[in-house]
């Protein structure tokens, strides 16, 4: 089942999509996690409506390295546990929105990912009932300034730019995580291929260790990893990130022409 919310002439509204991505439908009282948003009232096709990023999550964690090649690719170990970060909640935008490029990086890389969508409040999670407290999953685009990243030594200024963090089109509920193909294209060339069964820790793993850390809330998503083959965005591209049995989520990148210039010294 595809939750969406879409904005239509009367505002805001939760639905269903269609099998064949077309129509738009009332959810019949299925509800996205930490979203009050009021129901679709009617049919219609989703063309005349806008989608939005389905999900207001509380936080975004995110995990590093979790797939061995990326980790290699950028010259870094394979973690031995879990590493855990965050992204902003203000870095989060919908399909069709764009990636904002700010003037403080001149290397802004693309990390397509499995997002995990939490379904109610939780903590202490069993690896074997993660079902239990998992709404369902997105794609997610982990956009990343690589050279802030590097220079910060840790993630949140390079990882946390407003438009960040693209989630979407919609959440399915219908899936198993454990091995589902994930790529990235760039201008229809293909930068990145994997399957979530490279993850170098599960989705089960993930919730139970992250929930030992901190309580998990309805809406919350955890960002699993990106597989090798990350590269450059620039101004003008389009980037697409697919996730096998979920869809396409594509956001135009542009250069941020409201922000100011980076100070000097």
């Amino acid at each position: 089942m595809r939750l969406a919310r879409i904005r239509t002439k009367n505002g805001i509204r939760v639905a269903l999509v269609s099998a064949d991505g077309r129509q738009a439908l009332p959810p019949l009282g299925h509800r996205l996690p930490g979203i009050s948003d009021p129901e679709l009232e009617q049919e219609l096709p989703l063309s005349s409506a806008k989608l939005m990023a389905p999900l207001q999550p509380s936080k975004v964690i995110a995990i590093g390295r979790n797939y061995r090649a990326h980790a290699q690719e950028l010259g870094n170990d394979v973690p031995r546990r879990p590493l855990i970060f965050l992204k902003a909640p203000s870095s989060v935008i919908g399909p069709g929105e764009r990636i904002l490029l700010p003037p403080d990086s001149s290397q802004v890389e693309h990390e397509a990912e499995l997002g995990v969508v939490i379904s109610k409040s939780c903590r202490h999670v069993p690896p074997h009932q993660f079902t239990s407290v998992v709404a369902g999953y997105v794609a997610l685009n982990d956009v990343t300034a690589r050279d802030l990243q590097r220079a910060d030594g840790q993630f949140a200024r390079g990882k946390g730019f407003d438009s960040f963090c693209p989630i979407g089109p919609w959440m399915e509920t219908d899936l198993n995580p454990l091995d589902l193909a994930l790529s990235c294209r760039v201008n229809g060339e293909l930068r990145q291929r994997g399957r979530t069964s490279q993850m170098v820790f599960p989705v089960p793993t993930l919730i139970a260790t992250i929930s030992r850390v901190m309580t998990l809330e309805p809406g919350d998503i955890i960002a699993t990893g990106t597989p090798a083959g990350v590269g450059p965005l620039k101004d003008g591209d389009v980037v697409d990130v697919e996730i096998e049995g979920l869809g396409v989520l594509s956001n135009q990148v542009r250069q941020d022409q409201q922000a100011p210039p980076v100070p000097s010294g």
